[in-house]
């Protein structure tokens, strides 16, 4: 599993095409961390419901 508050294209080389990556998939917005975080779903409940998944 990774986290990436940037690009997430490169981790799936450490993660595996069965891992999960939690962040952005677009470049180029501009706004309050805390707001782009939600927007994107870089949040701490996403990373564990991914995390959980990836156990289950």
């Amino acid at each position: 599993m990774a986290v990436e508050a940037g690009i997430t294209d490169y981790w799936f080389k450490y993660t595996g095409l069965n891992g999960a990556i939690v962040g952005m998939q677009s470049f180029g917005e501009s706004a309050p961390a805390e707001q782009l975080y939600e927007s994107f779903g870089i949040t701490a409940e996403r990373v564990v419901r991914e995390a959980k998944a990836l156990l289950a």
